[in-house]
């Protein structure tokens, strides 16, 4: 069996539980030695691997200069697939949790100034980015919303280091946020970053379609609605590492038939909204189908999800 290369898997211990706002709760994981994490950037995440078939991704949302420490925030979703339940309901302080990554898919480019746009638990993968804006000396702003205060998690301490960069706008109290307004003109230099729930990414892709290319940069918590695929009939995927070509026909994702053929694949979401299964093509046409990458990474075609993302030509050559 042929397997690709794979990320590190620690055993943390949550030392510290805090309820940060109604049903969000957020853990400080360490290593049990107190031994140092890997380094990682803002905008990264983790998978917990919480049990053998319920994994999930957090963004961590804690100082990329604490060595020791990462910091995760959790929703509780009642009608979610279980993830976020089993979080709040075993990941106490003491309990030990299996932790993969860090891996970052929205990293923090440079950029002359930042608008910062948040919806609820979409202000995670944000916290660590203010303080990197901030340790750089450039200007930025944050724009975060959410239906109620108390849902709203960090926003005091948001308000307590930063009050005058700091637009909160809870629902209850001032209906959806002015995007118009926070937005405005396109502005070339300015790097737009918005995490939060599908109808704020969409709402902000409106408003930045006449800015100049690249300025954008979204994370998603789910996949985005795709399009019929570029191919009704099935294609070959040859796996140059390994010698073998396999068929995927249309009713199987390129994942499934590489894993059939006893390729092991790292893979996490199964959805196209991690990155963790993203793969070399080193020949081919893409037809991509990933909540991931960019406009102008997915026209490069040397990288895909194979988890999702489909042959928009006869053949793939990847490197597995």
């Amino acid at each position: 069996m042929t397997t690709a290369n794979t990320e590190a898997e620690l055993d943390l211990v949550v030392t510290r539980r805090t309820d940060e706002a109604h049903a969000v709760v957020s853990l400080e994981l360490r290593q049990p030695d107190g031994a140092p994490l890997p380094h990682w950037t803002p905008g990264a995440h983790v998978d917990l691997l919480l049990q053998p078939d319920l994994v999930r991704q957090y963004s961590l949302c804690s100082s990329p200069r604490d060595p020791h420490a990462w910091q995760v925030a959790v929703l509780h979703e009642a009608e979610g697939r279980g993830g976020s339940t089993h979080v709040h309901g075993t990941l106490t302080e003491g309990a030990k949790v299996r932790v993969r990554g860090p891996r970052n898919n929205f990293p923090l480019l440079p950029a002359t100034k930042y608008l910062f746009i948040a919806g609820g638990i979409g202000i995670t993968p944000i916290l660590p980015m203010l303080e990197e804006a901030e340790r750089q000396g450039s200007a930025w702003e944050l724009l975060y919303g959410g239906r109620s205060l108390k849902s709203m998690a960090f926003h005091e301490e948001l308000l307590k280091h930063y009050p005058d960069r700091i637009r909160l706008h809870p629902q209850d109290e001032h209906g959806l946020p002015d995007l118009d307004a926070f937005l405005g003109t396109p502005r070339p230099g300015t790097a737009v970053y918005c995490c939060g729930p599908e109808g704020l990414l969409k709402a902000v892709e409106e408003r930045c379609a006449a800015w100049p290319a690249g300025s954008l940069h979204l994370e998603r918590f789910a996949a985005k609605e795709q399009a019929a695929p570029a191919l009704a009939e099935a294609f070959e995927v040859e796996l140059a590492n390994s010698g073998l070509t396999v068929t995927v026909p249309p009713d199987q994702t390129v994942l499934e038939a590489v894993e059939e053929a006893g390729i092991k694949v790292p893979t996490s979401c199964r959805e196209g909204t991690c990155g963790t299964c993203e793969t070399d093509v080193l020949e081919g046409v893409v037809d991509h189908r990933d909540s991931v990458l960019t406009p102008e990474e997915q026209a490069a075609h040397d990288t895909m999800m194979v988890c999702v993302s489909r042959a928009a030509c006869p053949r793939l050559v990847l490197g597995l």
